[in-house]
């Protein structure tokens, strides 16, 4: 792929690398910044959701019916958002979903019924799924001209940006309305990718992949050092690392949309304290996140995969199940960090053996647990409780271990 060799001539030590190795280096800072944005707008869309659930009349269902719209709209545009890398470039198009992200992100503050906050959040949707295939598709170019798995570090900026997000959510709460709130993070959101756009932008937009180490053409080795599989398997491989990222990324969602109304509706928590609870799961991921080359290079993907998927078992046990709001503020905190490092291992490992394709069809199961997780979760809250709904991130945080294990044969230390 002509993008990836240009960007391995950037490294120290190739050809031209002393001169190209600034380049490269800004080239990772913007993407970082385009990590952090887009967990900064999210979380500023999901600390307002308690006050934009009042200000349309919705039921718990009907939110959960209205946050679908967020599942559509990035589901339907993921796949398709791989086929645009291929062709323009996953640089370009970050940037352009970077001004349709924080322009809709205004969006659902205008809307006065779960019909209508429906609607505007498929174009919310849409946004957010196409930026994050573009960017981990990006990331994973750059992952592997470094050799580094330095996944984790990119998604610790997605994680300190919604911690940021969620905390300054939680500080203007009281002050401003939902629709001035997220009217001023457009503004933000603008200013930040006509900022760092450029950096990604001067990139040379690739020609057509031919057949590499990350393409479906790929071999993929195991932990234990056996033959690497033929090509055969890398849809199946695929397929398995989607459906961790997809258990995982469950509890994400669950936490950001249904967190801060758990622990205001059923702790009688203040809305401060309320919204503080993502902005500390974020900050635990956020730690579990730079912490994640060490912890992959020390203890290999699998053992990183199982452990992941156990801790945050516990830690959603705690926070859906524990009688007050800090003890359900410290299993928020643990299920940041199980949950961590399993999200980027998936979408890397993904990417390493299908590039922009795999990539998307990870993303696009992962992300999909993400924004489904929440309607399920709604409806299970009207059926049962919403602390019993939330238990559902344990049974899937587990099976994300249990898959994580079976992985073994296609994991890589």
């Amino acid at each position: 792929m002509p993008q990836l060799n240009k960007l391995r001539t950037a490294l120290p030590g190739a050809p031209g690398g002393h001169t190209a190795t600034s380049s490269t280096a800004r080239l990772r800072t913007a993407l970082t910044v385009f990590f952090a944005l887009d967990g900064f707008l999210f979380a500023g869309w999901v600390v307002r959701i308690p006050a934009i659930k009042h200000q349309t009349g919705a039921s718990a269902s009907g939110l959960g019916l209205a946050l679908l719209g967020v599942s559509a709209g990035a589901v339907v545009t993921m796949m398709l958002t791989g086929r645009l890398c291929r062709r323009f470039g996953s640089h370009a198009v970050t940037v352009v979903c970077g001004v349709l992200l924080s322009v809709s992100i205004a969006l659902p503050a205008q809307a006065r019924s779960a019909f209508a906050l429906g609607l505007v959040l498929l174009v919310f949707g849409a946004a957010y799924g196409g930026m994050n295939v573009a960017m981990n598709s990006a990331a994973v170019d750059l992952v592997t001209a470094l050799r580094r798995p330095v996944m984790p570090g990119f998604h610790a900026a997605f994680s300190l940006g919604g911690m940021i997000g969620a905390g300054l959510g939680g500080l203007v709460a009281g002050a401003l309305s939902p629709a001035a709130h997220l009217f001023a993070l457009t503004g933000i959101g603008l200013l930040v990718t006509a900022t760092a756009g450029p950096a990604l932008l001067r990139r040379p937009r690739p020609g057509p992949p031919a057949p590499s180490s990350t393409s479906a053409s790929a071999r993929v080795a195991d932990d234990s050092g056996a033959q690497p599989r033929p090509a055969r398997h890398a849809r199946r491989t695929v397929l398995l690392f989607g459906v961790i990222a997809l258990c995982t990324a469950y509890g994400e969602g669950a936490l950001a949309d249904w967190g801060a109304l758990h622990l205001e509706q059923d702790l009688r928590a203040h809305p401060g304290t309320a919204a503080a609870g993502y902005s500390l799961f974020a900050l635990a991921m956020t730690a579990g996140r730079l912490g994640g080359t060490m912890l992959l290079q020390r203890l290999g993907q699998t053992r990183t995969l199982v452990a992941g998927g156990a801790t945050a078992a516990a830690g959603m046990l705690l926070g859906s199940l524990a009688p007050t709001s800090w003890a359900a503020l410290l299993g928020f905190a643990i299920t940041g960090l199980g949950l961590a490092n399993i999200f980027p291992v998936a979408v890397s490992r993904a990417g390493e053996v299908s590039g922009p394709s795999g990539v998307a069809a990870a993303s696009t199961l992962g992300y999909g647990g993400m924004l489904l997780g929440p309607p399920t979760i709604g409806f299970l809250a009207d059926w049962f409780s919403l602390p019993t709904a939330l238990t559902t991130v344990a049974l899937l945080a587990s099976a994300a271990a249990a898959l994580g294990y079976a992985a073994r044969g296609t994991a890589r230390t």
